[in-house]
């Protein structure tokens, strides 16, 4: 919606964000966005479908059919990847997202696998140079460290395409996947909890085409490929897709494809999802949907059920993706909630307070019955004693499994902790309030041992490309301070110290967040064309519409201090402009996954921007008071 800037203020901006949030839900109920089209996701999907068409048998009538459609998915795919190369010679994960030398091998190595290299050669040369100054595969070893969940893949992936020696790819233990799963966490794994299945498909890859010298060693993992197959068996969901994450479901298809078990069962409902998944104009997401994550998050936005069309649909809804079986993913006992309703999603402890959230303003709406508040309470206790088994040794909250600190996204992270405790407050009278005191309290001793010199924190699963360490404090205060708004913890030095954070972090232009990237943020095609901009880019802050959102929600949720009443009002400035120029609902990339894979959300602009104006609107009217100086010091 674009209309005459005069003629929008707080009000009237907040309304019409109201409005187009709420006609963003289906004729269902819920709210299913969109995940950016992803050249990394599209890339691993070429590889699989492309190792899947040449060694699968033509003996069954489905597998022909696969087969014969997965040329047409293959070059639709790579005529969208040939278009998408910036002019550095590589890709970025998504179209808005810096060229990395991750994608870019995964790139080079789909064109190969799919012999389409020739093709394509004066690309796949540039991608070629753009590989090698940033290092080759030692590079990707630089990137990832000692976290295996991509670095491997990533080089079994060139291997398989004849661009990478088996001698560079590193043996993955896939013999581990046999131990009862409890135990996963104390066996030291070099993968992430969420990457088991990559863990044995890679490996087994790795192991046939490269035994180790060892025969013992040897002799064991030829011993496991069966169990550990069973493995991959027994976690697949219904859909096929591990996570519904198509690069995870990419690796183990196109790794089991490779070593001659083409028409295993595993490797046939990853194809048929891969196929399910793919988009008309040639690209797959990294996932499938965020819908659950995305519908409860709008309703926490809205701050009220009463502007959906049929509040009992999206509660049934809503209810209804809650895990009520132990989950054969992560064995995580049932009560928790996943990012979507499909089968691949894992319940994990972000999704599961933003539930627990929404669930409490229907609890409150005077449309919802009495037999409904019955099962939400019921819904709801399950939850949050999920949640509160969830919590690590030392207060904070990790995303699927705990005890597993050995690799990045395994840890804890202060984004996850503070929502936590949000829904903890948010239901204190369902469980006893012994029960949940000792959990808020450890969580409150987390997020103040990891508040940063600076005031800030970094969260676990949003980054923003624009700065060197790509993390992004904007997102993880913001998150944080939120939790200290709800438990009424206002006037906590830490608090305090995190808002001055947010003024010091704020734009000259009134925005947060972004960088130079989002002067491209309308994406010219002289990036792709190697030509020079003939004109600017029309995007006209240096911050990212839901950087910004996120920290006016902060500084607004408290009472308005004399060193943030400046800062709050120029950023609402800037979201009501972009509201009244039409430019709000633009994505940029904030969006981490796992192993650092960049996306974006449609639905990311509209909730957070919600959210901010309604919150900005109940404290326009609040008297400034000033920050006490006793709070400089960190961690004081």
């Amino acid at each position: 919606m674009t209309v005459a800037p005069e003629t929008v203020d707080l009000a009237a901006a907040g309304r019409i964000v109201r409005q187009e949030l709420l006609a963003e839900a289906n004729d269902r109920g819920y709210f299913e966005g969109r995940l950016s089209s992803s050249a990394l996701a599209t890339a691993t999907a070429v590889s699989a479908l492309a190792l899947f068409d040449r060694h699968a048998s033509d003996a069954d009538s489905e597998v022909r059919q696969l087969k014969l459609a997965g040329r047409s998915l293959v070059e639709r795919a790579t005529a969208w990847l040939s278009a998408q190369q910036n002019r550095d010679g590589g890709w970025g994960d998504c179209p808005d997202a810096r060229s990395n030398i991750s994608t870019a091998m995964l790139v080079r190595s789909a064109f190969a696998i799919a012999g389409l290299a020739e093709k394509h050669r004066a690309a796949m040369d540039r991608a070629e140079a753009f590989v090698q100054e940033r290092g080759g595969t030692e590079g990707i070893r630089r990137r990832y460290g000692k976290d295996k969940t991509f670095a491997v893949p990533i080089l079994t992936n060139g291997a398989l395409a004849g661009l990478v020696d088996w001698k560079e790819v590193a043996p993955l233990p896939f013999e581990a996947a046999c131990i009862p799963q409890r135990w996963y966490r104390f066996a030291k794994l070099p993968v992430v909890s969420y990457a088991v299945p990559a863990l044995v498909a890679i490996g087994q890859a790795v192991f046939l085409n490269r035994p180790p010298a060892n025969p013992l060693l040897r002799w064991i993992r030829q011993r496991s490929i069966e169990p550990s197959l069973s493995v991959l068996l027994r976690m697949q969901p219904a859909s096929g897709g591990y996570l519904e994450a198509i690069p995870l479901t990419s690796f183990v298809a196109m790794s089991l494809a490779a070593t001659g078990r083409a028409d295993h069962p595993v490797t046939l409902a990853g194809i048929r999802f891969l196929h399910a998944t793919f988009r008309e104009e040639g690209t797959w997401p990294i996932d499938s949907d965020l819908a659950t994550w995305n519908t409860t998050q709008a309703v926490v936005a809205l701050g009220d059920v009463e502007g959906l069309a049929n509040p009992k649909q999206t509660l049934d809804w809503i209810l209804s993706c809650q895990h009520r079986e132990r989950h054969p993913f992560t064995g995580a006992d049932p009560g928790g909630w996943g990012w979507t309703n499909l089968s691949g999603a894992v319940p994990d402890a972000d999704d599961t307070p933003a539930a627990l959230l929404a669930l409490k303003l229907f609890h409150e709406s005077p449309r919802i019955e009495e037999a409904d508040r019955k099962r939400i309470r019921e819904a709801a206790s399950a939850g949050l004693k999920w949640l509160a088994d969830l919590q690590n040794r030392y207060g904070g909250w990790p995303t699927f499994c705990r005890g597993w600190t050995k690799l990045p996204f395994d840890r804890s992270g202060s984004d996850l902790t503070a929502h936590a405790i949000r829904a903890f407050h948010a239901w204190r009278d369902v469980l006893p309030e012994t029960f949940l005191g000792a959990a808020i309290g450890r969580g409150w001793d987390y997020l103040r041992r990891t508040q940063r010199a600076d005031g800030s924190w970094s969260p676990l699963w949003f980054g923003n490309q624009d700065r060197s360490d790509e993390e992004n404090p904007i997102y993880g205060t913001a998150k944080v301070l939120l939790a200290y708004r709800d438990a009424g913890r206002e006037q906590a030095p830490e608090a305090f110290r995190a808002l001055r954070f947010l003024v010091g972090a704020q734009n000259s232009d009134g925005s947060w967040g972004g960088g130079e990237s989002m002067r491209l943020a309308f994406r010219p095609d002289f990036l792709r064309q190697g030509e020079d901009p003939a004109t600017p880019s029309d995007w006209p802050y240096v911050g990212s519409v839901e950087e910004t959102a996120l920290a006016v929600e902060a500084l607004a949720s408290f009472p308005r201090q004399e060193e943030s009443a400046s800062a709050l009002r120029s950023g609402t400035a800037v979201l009501t402009e972009l509201v009244a120029t039409g430019r709000w609902r633009r994505t940029s990339p904030i969006g981490f996954y796992f192993a650092r894979l960049w996306y974006d959300e449609s639905l990311y602009p509209p909730i957070l921007t919600a959210s901010a104006l309604r919150q900005a609107l109940a404290r326009s009217a609040d008297t400034p008071a000033a920050i006490p100086s006793s709070v400089d010091g960190p961690n004081a």
